[in-house]
């Protein structure tokens, strides 16, 4: 186990430094000004040069670049001259003093993901952190909706294999699966929030916390997350339904399976006990796929139903070129990605012991 999470812990920080690399020059190349966005219509030469200073928006792409990565590490180095843009940056965050070598300090620190350009200051980790809950609790909604009804659906569609039930699953699951998410929120969104409103008590949009009709206060609106898990989870409900009635189908051409129904056992103690076990596995390599997946690409679900999440700032980020928290969202993506993929591979493990972490 040791050596599995020695070896995982370095092909993450390779992952992540391959992440963190290509994000920064593809957003480093694009046309603007980062400086003059910040400023907006205030700015002048003047503050154009310091912000570029304090910034390091004056120095080449490759200073720039190990800056960043120099942000990013939680061990990190930084010039004692108050002209030098890591000594400006160290006090943008808490940091711990580890020793000093001439005008070079050295120091502890959580990642650094700088400040937005377009909040007025904001850092991108506040940001992530107003917005990522909200993305997680519409993730795992849209999940567990689709895991309970999938491997419900899937197993009734292998127990009536060639049925008129088994060809209706399929049918449901194939749409399912062609179906884009942004159209099926459009129509959920209309059908469900607008045309039959008065029937289901649902909005057209709406977010987990809204403020109340006086503007001061903030409440829950569980109701808000009803519509956008549901159009998020159709597309791996959809996946789990195929994968969970093939598994179970081959898992019951298995020998142990025959031997348990020659001892007499019913076809629930059968599934309970022996084959939902060992048919489950495609199933959580698909959860876990979708999962990580649902966190990048709840992007235009939760622009339609208008819920504040990380997808939804993105969308905001990219249209006002908002780089850093573009950039700090991809990099949040992918570290969370990666941690889903070990989470998932010592699941493996419990579902099937042959399975051994190396």
């Amino acid at each position: 186990m040791i050596k599995y999470l020695l070896n995982k812990a370095f092909y993450t920080l390779l992952t992540l430094f391959g992440v963190v690399t290509v994000i920064f020059f593809l957003f480093n190349v694009l046309p603007g000004d980062p400086a003059q966005m910040m400023l907006g219509q205030n700015d002048d030469s003047e503050q154009l040069a310091l912000v570029k200073q304090k910034y390091g928006f004056d120095k080449p792409i490759s200073t720039q670049y190990f800056y960043y990565l120099n942000d990013l590490s939680p061990i990190s180095f930084h010039s004692k001259r108050a002209t030098d843009y890591t000594f400006l940056s160290k006090n943008k965050y808490t940091a711990i003093q580890l020793f000093s070598i001439g005008q070079t300090t050295t120091v502890l620190k959580f990642p650094y993901l700088r400040e937005s350009f377009t909040k007025q200051g904001k850092k991108v980790s506040q940001v992530l952190a107003e917005t990522l809950p909200n993305t997680f609790v519409l993730a795992v909604s849209a999940i567990v909706i689709a895991m309970l009804l999938g491997i419900f659906l899937g197993i009734i569609s292998a127990l009536k294999k060639d049925s008129f039930l088994d060809k209706a699953i399929q049918i449901f699951s194939t749409i399912g699966m062609s179906v884009p998410s942004f159209f099926s929120a459009i129509l959920f969104a209309w059908l469900f929030g607008y045309v039959l409103h008065n029937y289901t008590n649902l909005e057209m949009t709406g977010s987990l916390y809204e403020l109340d009709d006086y503007g001061e206060n903030m409440h829950v609106k569980w109701k808000n997350l009803i519509l956008p898990a549901i159009v998020l989870g159709i597309r791996p409900l959809a996946v789990i339904i195929q994968l969970m009635r093939n598994s179970l189908l081959e898992v019951f051409n298995q020998d142990y399976i025959r031997t348990a129904r020659a001892k007499g056992l019913s076809a629930f103690q059968i599934i309970k006990n022996h084959a939902i076990k060992n048919a489950l596995n495609p199933v959580v390599t698909a959860v876990s796929g979708w999962f990580a997946s649902m966190l990048a690409g709840a992007v235009f679900v939760e622009y339609i139903f208008g819920w504040n999440g990380l997808g939804k700032e993105i969308v905001n980020a990219l249209n006002t070129l908002d780089l850093p928290v573009i950039m700090g969202s991809v990099l949040i993506i992918a570290t969370l990605f990666v941690m889903i993929n070990i989470f998932v591979d010592i699941i493996y493990t419990w579902l099937d012991p042959k399975v051994k972490l190396e």
